[in-house]
C-alpha cells in the first residue's frame, strides 16, 4: 500500500515545527532571564564564580541576549585585584579585557559599548600595559565614526600622557634647580642627559599636536586647553634649558592664556551642573 502525503499535511507539519521552534526559543529566553537573575544574586553575594556560570548559561540559552555579555565582563572585572601583580591576577584583567572586547563586537546599545571601552582603558592602565593603552586610545582618537567630542577627549588623554612623559623628567631634583637670590626664589632648568632631553622634546611636540587636535575637534574641551597650558610650560622649561629667556617668557604668556580658557570652561561646567541639580531638586 502506497502512503500519500498531501500538501495540506506537509503544511500542517511545517506549521507545527515552526510553532515548536518558536516556543522553544521563547522558553530559552525565559530561562536565560532567570539565569541572569541568579547571576545578579550571586554577584551581590560575592560568589563570582557562580555568577559567571549563570551568566554564561544565559548566553548559551539565548545568544541574542544583550545583557549577558556585559554581565560576564563585569563579573570577571570584579575578580581582578588592582595593584596585585601576580600572574594569575594580571591574567584575570586580560580575561576581562577580552570579555569587554566581545561586548564591543556584539549587537548591544551604545551605553554598554561606552562602558566596555572605558573599562578596557582602566584595566590596561591598571596592569601598566602602556603600549596597548596608547594604541587603544589612539584607535578611538582616529576613528572618524566617533563623535568629535569623543575623539577630542581621546586626543586630550594622549596629550596628558605626553605631558607626564616630559614633566616627570623636568621636575627631577637634578634638572629643576631652585636658588634664593636676595630673598627671591629662582627656578632654572638644567639639561638632563641627551637621551632624556631628546625624549622630553619628542613628548612635548607630540603632546602639543594632540592637544591642538582635541581643541580643533571640540573648542570647549577643557582637558585639551588644560594640557595645552601645561605643555606650553614644558616648552618654556626647554627654552630655559637652552638659555632662551625671551622664548621662555613668550611661552609662559601663551600658557596663561590657555589656562584661563580652561578655567573658564571649568567654571561654566560647574554652573551648568549646579543649575541642573537645582532643577532636579524638589521644591520646598
Amino acid at each position: 500500500m502506497r502512503f500519500s502525503f498531501s500538501r495540506t499535511g506537509a503544511s500542517a507539519v511545517l506549521v507545527f515545527l515552526l510553532i515548536s521552534t518558536a516556543g522553544c526559543a521563547l522558553v530559552n529566553k525565559v530561562r536565560a532571564k532567570n539565569e541572569l537573575n541568579e547571576a545578579a544574586r550571586s554577584y551581590r553575594d560575592g560568589r563570582f564564580d557562580e555568577a559567571e556560570q549563570h551568566a554564561r548559561r544565559a548566553l548559551a540559552l539565548d545568544e541574542s541576549n544583550k545583557t549577558a555579555p556585559i554581565f560576564i565582563a563585569r563579573i570577571i572585572h570584579q575578580q581582578y585585584k588592582p595593584g596585585v601583580d601576580q600572574p594569575d591576577n594580571v591574567q584575570k584583567a586580560r580575561d576581562a579585557i577580552d570579555a569587554y572586547q566581545r561586548v564591543l563586537q556584539s549587537d548591544t546599545d551604545e551605553k554598554q559599548k561606552e562602558e566596555a571601552y572605558k573599562a578596557i582603558s582602566v584595566l590596561l592602565a591598571a596592569i601598566k600595559d602602556e603600549v596597548k593603552l596608547r594604541d587603544w586610545i589612539m584607535k578611538r582618537a582616529n576613528d572618524t565614526n566617533q563623535k568629535p567630542e569623543a575623539r577630542a577627549e581621546a586626543f586630550a588623554i594622549l596629550a596628558g600622557k605626553d605631558w607626564d612623559c616630559s614633566y616627570k623628567i623636568t621636575e627631577l631634583p637634578d634638572v629643576k634647580v631652585t636658588s634664593n637670590e636676595g630673598g627671591n626664589v629662582k627656578v632654572t632648568y638644567k639639561k638632563p642627559s641627551q637621551k632624556d632631553f631628546d625624549n622630553i622634546q619628542k613628548c612635548v611636540a607630540r603632546g602639543m599636536e594632540e592637544a591642538e587636535t582635541a581643541i580643533k575637534l571640540d573648542p570647549n574641551n577643557e582637558s585639551g586647553w588644560s594640557y595645552k597650558a601645561n605643555l606650553l610650560l614644558e616648552r618654556a622649561k626647554i627654552a630655559n634649558m637652552n638659555g632662551d629667556t625671551a622664548q621662555q617668557s613668550e611661552l609662559e604668556k601663551q600658557s596663561q592664556v590657555a589656562a584661563k580658557r580652561a578655567a573658564a570652561l571649568a567654571e561654566e561646567k560647574r554652573k551648568q551642573e549646579a543649575a541642573a541639580e537645582a532643577a532636579s531638586s524638589p521644591s520646598p
